[in-house]
């Protein structure tokens, strides 16, 4: 009972850390505006950590290598606090487990925050299409809903199914070529 305690509280600090940090390079390397509760927020939960990395990473052709790097060191933690909470050891396999496992920790969230971002876009799209949120969701899921809506059009002029297509693949993705990754790097290292 105190194990699971322990690893909810674990997972919900250090979950809320690695998607901040991983959704403010998202927002940087998209242009997204941090002018909104949003990019407040983000900046707030991660300045103290970013700051400092950027001047030991600098960034380089729009990317924020910093958030990059923290968002994956952070993810690599992550799993090396769990791990040694059920009571692994922490080896050279285990590095090597954890260094390659937080990659595809980072592409399941990054998938989840598009997930998540087109479905809150479509959302605000009828009840409060110029709110603040609108830029920024606009920014972040742009990329990913102009493909398909080039393919399939708004039927009737009106309803645009992209979102429901974008969030249908990307679970796909989740589902097929993400966890078929997770379970081939487990199965290297062990």
């Amino acid at each position: 009972m105190l194990y699971d305690a322990l690893r909810f509280l674990i997972n919900i600090v250090f979950g809320l850390l690695v998607y901040a940090v991983l959704l403010r390079f998202l927002m940087q390397w998209l242009r997204a505006p941090f002018r909104n509760p949003l990019g407040q927020a983000v900046s707030a939960l991660t300045d103290w950590a970013v700051k400092p990395m950027r001047r030991i990473i600098p960034g380089y052709r729009g990317y924020d290598w910093a958030s990059l790097l923290l968002a994956w060191l952070l993810q690599a933690l992550w799993l090396v606090v769990l791990a040694m909470l059920t009571g692994g050891a922490v080896s050279g396999t285990l590095a090597g487990l954890v260094a390659v496992l937080a990659v595809v920790e980072l592409v399941k969230a990054t998938l989840w925050i598009i997930i998540i971002a087109v479905f809150l876009q479509a959302l605000l799209s009828w009840v409060a299409p110029d709110g603040p949120l609108a830029g920024v969701l606009n920014a972040l899921t742009f990329r990913v809903l102009t493909p398909v809506r080039r393919v399939v059009p708004p039927l009737g002029g009106t309803l645009d199914l992209s979102p429901l297509i974008v969030i249908v693949l990307a679970q796909l993705v989740l589902m097929l070529p993400v966890a078929w990754l997770e379970q081939t790097v487990v199965q290297l290292f062990r």
